[in-house]
Order: C-alpha cells, then sequence, then structure tokens
C-alpha cells in the first residue's frame, strides 16, 4: 500500500500557484492606494498633482501594483515599492510611536515586508513575464524547504 506524500511536501508543490495569487492581491491593493491617492477615487481625496511626496507616491503606488499585479518586472517594481512604504513609515508614522498599531502605519509596514518577499522569491505562477518565458523554462528558487 503506497503511503500519501507529507504535507509539507503537498504544500510545497503549490508554492508557485500562492505565491503568484499573492503577487496579484498585493498589486492590486497597493494598485488600489495609488489610483486613490492619483485619481481621487474609492472614497478619497485626490493628492494636488505635484504635492511632494503624496502625489509622487501615489504615481509610483499605480504603477508599480499595476506591474506587481501583473507580474512584469516583478522584482524591480516590489523592490522600488518596498522601498517607498520603508521610507512612508519612517517618514511619516514613526514619529507618533514605535509601533504600526499606535502609529497608524500598519498598511505601510505589510506592504514593505509583502514586497520585499518578491524582490526575493519573484513573481510565482500566473504572470506576464512567465508566460513570455514560457511554461518549460526553469523556474528558480521558488521552493523553500
Amino acid at each position: 500500500m503506497r503511503s500519501a506524500p507529507p504535507l509539507s511536501d503537498r504544500l510545497t508543490d503549490h508554492q508557485p500557484l500562492v505565491l503568484g495569487l499573492f503577487r496579484i492581491v498585493l498589486g492590486l491593493l497597493f494598485a488600489s492606494e495609488g489610483a486613490a491617492t492619483v485619481f481621487g477615487v474609492l472614497d478619497r481625496e485626490s493628492s494636488p498633482v505635484g504635492d511632494w511626496p503624496f502625489w509622487y507616491a501615489g504615481v509610483i503606488e499605480l504603477v508599480c501594483g499595476a506591474l506587481v499585479l501583473l507580474g512584469v518586472a516583478t522584482r524591480s517594481a516590489a523592490f522600488l515599492s518596498s522601498g517607498i512604504m520603508a521610507f512612508a513609515y519612517f517618514t511619516e508614522h514613526q514619529q507618533d510611536g514605535l509601533f504600526p498599531l499606535q502609529n497608524g502605519g500598519l498598511s505601510p509596514a505589510l506592504f514593505c515586508w509583502g514586497f520585499l518577499l518578491l524582490v526575493f522569491f519573484g513573481p510565482g505562477a500566473l504572470s506576464v513575464s512567465g508566460l513570455v518565458r514560457g511554461a518549460d523554462a526553469p523556474r528558480r528558487g521558488l521552493t523553500v524547504r
């Protein structure tokens, strides 16, 4: 009688797909933050064009969020996104308290670390770059054991 593979092996087989879904959701949420800042949608007033740093951050959020969502230049867009979220946390939130729950910086902290994860693990499955690369091309750096 053949036994089923261990749970960790079965979960590992799905890492690329789950990472791809994580990337899609993270990119969508980030792009919606940028759209809200730039265009004043989703019950938020737009930031005036050229208003430093908010309008520029909104443009970066919108563009990088869309790139991450699609899986195009994912590592570069995630690196820039992680950096601007760290900048936002330390310049806008850190002064109001040490912890994100105290200073209202929970979203920038989570975005920062989520994007940093994508910098190191790449886009996962379901990415445009994966479609262009081809399904038979090797996937590097996706398996963590």
